[in-house]
């Protein structure tokens, strides 16, 4: 089916107009992403306002006409790719500077003499850097590195660069061998692509967002709000991941851990002082254990631990660190005010079988209630041949 030149402009127009206003939208539900949408919604509409005034630049006399539509479509682009660097909190102030202002010495030198070769070739290859430049900022971005996604947005706009650098150098040499005719041809592809460019890279850009999004309330719901470690739902959801692993991970040890009179804390010293202790055995306690170690707050005060293999044979040596660095550390994390806080530990271990989780926190838990009867401030183990170590 053939469609001309001003319908496909039009049609283009039209989605970087909606892609705008969608970005815009999406911002305003999307506050850690809010800069980078309000930048992409400024770039797709700067985009529609560039595909106007291509529409009517002869129109204007000379060669001001053109200068200004290619000048306000590489704002467009520039801006897109300000868009996509934010999302990785990085910008090309330099780069919009030195491309806008070499192109417009590049119209004022060329004049009207050579407008034609300026538009149909040369104002081709800075739109093939920046895309370029896009598609890397896009590689680059680690936040958005899980989703496939990313791969559509680096193809798109790696295909348009390539479109470009085409138009930039193959071309010139296509239109002086096969004559003018190749650039008709080359207007009208450069057009359809420009259209599926409109429709699929916004529209990809902002999946990617929202599946971002997504991923970041997902794991705000198994985050505990005050310590940053998994929450109960997380530990439960990880560990049993980890246990049906086929490779059956065997020795499994899990640790519960309990801070000892920690109302008295509360009472004593005011919530938010309770709170600092909290995090400071969060923070002694993953420093300890390493970032390896399945580690979750999955009560008020309570804590746990699951480890296997070789972690899970030094389990008690773990545990009896991460008590002792805490009772001798903890007064100097909260002001230098003297808090005596201490924990109690329970430790289950399994050297032959791979246990139910809830099971094995259930015997780690009556290991910690003995070490919690007993006084506190010491790790208790759950076997058949009971033994206790003082911390």
């Amino acid at each position: 089916m053939y469609v001309d030149l001003l319908t496909l402009y039009l049609l283009a127009i039209g989605t970087l107009l909606a892609s705008a206003g969608m970005m815009f939208w999406e911002h305003l539900a999307n506050p850690r992403h809010g800069k980078a949408l309000r930048i992409l919604s400024a770039a797709f509409a700067t985009l529609a306002v560039g595909c106007v005034t291509v529409l009517f630049r002869r129109a204007v006399p000379g060669v001001l006409g053109s200068a200004l539509a290619n000048l306000v479509m590489l704002c467009g682009y520039l801006l897109i790719l300000n868009g996509v660097a934010a999302l990785s909190s990085r910008r090309y102030r330099i780069t919009v500077g030195v491309v806008l202002c070499g192109m417009a010495v590049v119209w004022a030198v060329s004049g009207t003499r050579w407008l034609d070769a300026v538009w149909n070739y040369v104002s081709a290859f800075p739109i093939a850097i920046i895309s370029a430049m896009t598609a890397r900022e896009m590689l680059r971005c680690e936040a958005l590195k899980p989703f496939f996604a990313r791969h559509i947005v680096v193809a798109v706009a790696g295909i348009h660069a390539l479109l470009y650098a085409g138009r930039a150098f193959a071309l010139p040499w296509l239109v002086s061998a096969y004559g003018p005719a190749m650039q008709g041809i080359a207007s009208k592809i450069t057009m359809y692509e420009g259209v599926l460019y409109s429709v699929i890279l916004p529209m990809t850009i902002l999946k990617l967002i929202r599946e971002d999004s997504h991923t970041q309330l997902l794991k705000e719901s198994q985050t505990d709000y005050l310590t940053r470690l998994g929450n109960r739902r997380w530990f439960f959801e990880q560990g049993q991941r980890i246990l049906a692993a086929e490779d059956h991970r065997r020795p499994v040890a899990v640790l519960a851990f309990d801070l000892d009179q920690f109302k008295a804390i509360n009472d004593r010293y005011g919530h938010q002082a309770g709170d600092e202790v909290l995090k400071s055995f969060a923070e002694i306690a993953r420093g300890v254990m390493g970032p390896d170690i399945l580690f979750a707050r999955i009560g008020g005060e309570e804590f746990a631990a699951l480890l296997y293999g070789a972690d899970a044979q030094r389990a008690g040596t773990l545990g009896a660190t991460v008590a002792a660095q805490f009772a001798q550390n903890i007064a100097g994390r909260i002001g230098g005010v003297g808090i005596p806080a201490t924990v109690s530990i329970g430790l289950a271990q399994f050297e032959r079988e791979t246990p139910v989780l809830s099971d094995a926190l259930v015997a780690a838990d009556q290991a910690l209630y003995r070490a919690k009867a007993l006084g506190g401030n010491r790790l208790e183990i759950a076997q058949t041949e009971e033994r206790s170590a003082t911390v």
